[in-house]
């Protein structure tokens, strides 16, 4: 199979954490089992010193979150989530995920097909009308899910580009995003290729409003954030994220070196309406951990499907140095690598003004969680200072 790599931040990075409202604890606080925590990551070790030195610099804004066996290793909140008003990031802000949200989307398949509504062969035409039939009769489900479906990115479409900050409803975004979607042409058959595709699971959005009868939006609010008891995570609007003290607001570098609100200057997602099955729901670093428990203890799944959706399917080449001590793999809607063989489900994203990675290190009770409304972040040093001394790499 040939692998179409992408060719910006827009791709795949990393995932998150596993915490109880009840076991959430005091920023900076180490309460999981001392036997079992690396010193790198304790409160003042390596990681959390260089986090802070990159916060210090300007760097990074945002919040960091380690919890281990359900319980709070270290959370942290650094920067400024509003400039104008003088609002500082704090453990709960709020924060626009990018990509990091694709797995909600996929999970809201999983469950559907968890149901019997759902195939993972069905083609793209069994649920959706309006494609040609290149698409329709041979992208499947799966394709779709793993990113193999040799469809395109919006991000890549100029009409898209010209439309996208000109929609005002929900209801408009979905029907404008599928008018676009059928034009674009497949780069490539699919199940030949492994090409990361915003549009793929722009597609999947739809299929879910259209599978369970809800709006994609409504449907997540309900069947994903709700059941996990994640409060204050939501796709939410343009309109709240200006005014809703709460969210954090994006902060993009611009060509001189000055840092500009995003969303008040409408550069990037903040200019759409609302996120989609794409990306840019928003969330927090606590809610993103009781995602990850909810899901690992049974509640968003069944057993048999947590296991479908977080194991990997198909081998991704490594970008640039390949580390014999980790393979690159992907599942139903994220990353699943093993590091020094230990099985990960990550996923992140980057847009302007944000900076996102969450990982469940699934064999070792382990979870992390990045979120930044900075743009160029050292995401990898970052994800690499969280990652190693966990699975053992240091």
């Amino acid at each position: 199979m040939t692998q179409h790599q992408p060719t910006s931040r827009r791709s795949v990075l990393g995932m998150l954490g596993t915490v109880p409202a009840a076991m959430l604890v005091a920023s900076g606080s180490a309460q999981a089992d001392t036997g079992r925590i690396p010193e790198d990551l304790r409160p003042g070790g390596a990681y959390d010193r260089f986090v802070a030195q990159l916060a210090a610099e300007d760097k990074f804004s945002g919040t960091v979150l380690l919890s281990h066996r359900g319980r709070t290793v270290l959370s942290k909140a650094y920067g400024m989530a509003d400039k104008e008003l003088a609002i500082p990031n704090q453990a709960d802000t709020i924060f626009a995920l990018a990509s990091a949200s694709k797995p909600f989307t996929a999970l809201a398949i999983l469950q559907l097909a968890q149901q019997g509504k759902i195939n993972f062969y069905d083609t793209l035409g069994t649920h959706l009308d309006g494609f040609p039939a290149a698409i329709a009769d041979t992208v499947t489900v799966h394709h779709l899910l793993t990113h193999t479906s040799g469809m395109g990115d919006l991000l890549d479409n100029q009409e898209f580009l010209a439309k996208a900050g000109t929609w005002t409803s929900a209801d408009e975004v979905m029907a404008e995003l599928v008018k676009i979607i059928r034009k674009d042409p497949l780069e490539f058959a699919p199940g030949t290729g492994n090409r990361y595709s915003n549009n793929g699971y722009d597609t999947l959005g739809a299929i879910v409003a259209k599978v369970s009868g809800q709006s994609f939006y409504d449907y997540v609010r309900e069947h994903v954030f709700a059941r996990a008891g994640m409060t204050r995570s939501d796709f939410y609007t343009r309109p709240q994220w200006l005014t809703d003290r709460r969210i954090a607001h994006p902060y993009t570098l611009d060509s001189s070196g000055r840092r500009v609100d995003a969303v008040r200057t409408g550069q990037g997602a903040s200019r759409m309406f609302i996120g989609t099955g794409g990306g840019n729901a928003f969330s927090t670093a606590p809610d993103l951990v009781r995602f990850a428990l909810a899901l690992e203890g049974g509640q968003l799944l069944n057993p048999a499907y947590t296991e479908l959706f977080m194991s990997a399917k198909l081998p991704q080449r490594p970008r640039g140095m390949a580390d014999p001590a980790i393979r690159s793999f992907i599942a139903y809607g994220a990353p699943a690598p093993i590091a020094n063989n230990h099985r990960l489900f990550t996923h992140g994203g980057g847009a302007a003004g944000e900076s996102t990675n969450w990982t469940i290190y699934r064999d070792l009770d382990w979870c992390g969680v990045i979120l930044s409304n900075y743009d160029q972040v050292d995401l990898a040093a970052i994800i690499d200072r969280e990652r190693n001394p966990i699975v053992g790499l240091t």
